[in-house]
């Protein structure tokens, strides 16, 4: 491939800044030296309520950095990662390195062309089943990056997780500067905010049996209800890893990441549901009763919806140094 290192490193800063995050809070800034990319956790924007332990900040970061890593092996070089480099500075996430020259695969550029279409959905989804075979192979790409991905087929189970959400929002919601916190990051219509959630891409009110995030608390933005939707819930999944550590925390942010662009390329979206993984007893009941002793990362809903919506990010100008 003719692409240049310069080239290289604009399209994979370019695809990292898409990455899904908390909220859409975009936690990270980049710095560029010569061939490496210093991937930094922007803690300004932690969520110090939701939060408290940069989990789900480092979860964050994790998918950025599988962005960047898809990023630079479609331009045509291999990423040479590491991960925490330096105890010293613990908001230095990685360092990417471009590597020897390589021939994109096949299910590299797969990925490579979700990473700015992929989007989160906030409510029920279409009645149209997601194929077992697409849930067999989020398994696959999951361990790929050292977590386990384990799709919930019991509708016990499910109510079960669905009670637990709805249970960790009911307690959250009563919380006013926790819900403080999460409408901060609301944008309301027609705001020009590069960062947050924006008005019509979360609902006036949860659809289905698991509940959604009051964004709109006491406004009355959202989206309505699209009549090509039903309430369906969707495949419901856990993402967990088998430690609790910072590295497992990225481990977790990169196999989210593949599973969700996997998932966007044949046409199915996620919708995720936090709220009992941030409660940490809830949390580790589902580790206990749920999740065989390892430790729940993300619970989520992955169905086919009736539209793409649209995203926004900060331009890359307010996310660099060189």
């Amino acid at each position: 491939m003719n692409t240049t290192a310069d080239q290289a490193i604009h399209s994979g800063l370019e695809a990292a800044r898409w990455a899904p995050s908390v909220h859409n809070t975009q936690p990270w800034t980049f710095a560029v030296t010569g061939e490496e990319i210093a991937v930094r956790a922007d803690t300004d924007r932690k969520l110090a309520l939701e939060d408290p332990g940069g989990r789900e900040l480092l979860i964050s970061c994790g998918a950025a950095v599988f962005n960047l890593r898809t990023a630079l092996r479609q331009a045509g070089r291999e990423p040479i990662v590491r991960i925490l480099p330096d105890p010293d500075r613990p908001s230095l996430i990685a360092t990417v390195r471009l590597g020897p020259s390589v021939e994109p695969d096949e299910h590299t550029r797969m990925l490579a062309g979700q990473i700015e279409r992929r989007r989160t959905h906030r409510t029920g989804f279409t009645d149209t089943p997601v194929p077992e075979r697409l849930a067999e192979q989020w398994e696959r790409e999951a361990a790929a990056e050292g977590a386990t991905f384990t799709p919930v087929g019991a509708p016990a189970a499910v109510r079960a997780l669905a009670g637990l959400t709805e249970a960790a929002q009911a307690v959250q919601s009563q919380d006013r500067p926790f819900t403080l916190e999460v409408i901060r990051w609301a944008r309301p219509p027609g705001s020009a905010r590069g960062d947050g959630v924006p008005a019509d891409a979360y609902p006036k009110q949860s659809a289905g049996e698991f509940a959604q995030r009051d964004y709109a608390h006491l406004h009355p933005w959202g989206t309505d209800p699209d009549p090509r939707t039903s309430a369906a819930t969707g495949v419901v999944a856990l993402l967990t890893t088998r430690q609790d550590t910072r590295e497992a925390w990225l481990a977790a942010g990169q196999a989210l990441q593949r599973v969700l662009l996997h998932a966007s390329a044949h046409g199915v979206s996620a919708a995720f549901h936090t709220q009992t993984v941030e409660e940490p007893h809830l949390r580790e009941f589902l580790r206990e009763r749920v999740c065989d002793g390892a430790y729940p990362q993300m619970l989520m809903r992955l169905g086919i919806t009736a539209e793409e919506g649209h995203g926004v990010r900060r331009p890359l100008t307010d996310l660099t140094d060189s």
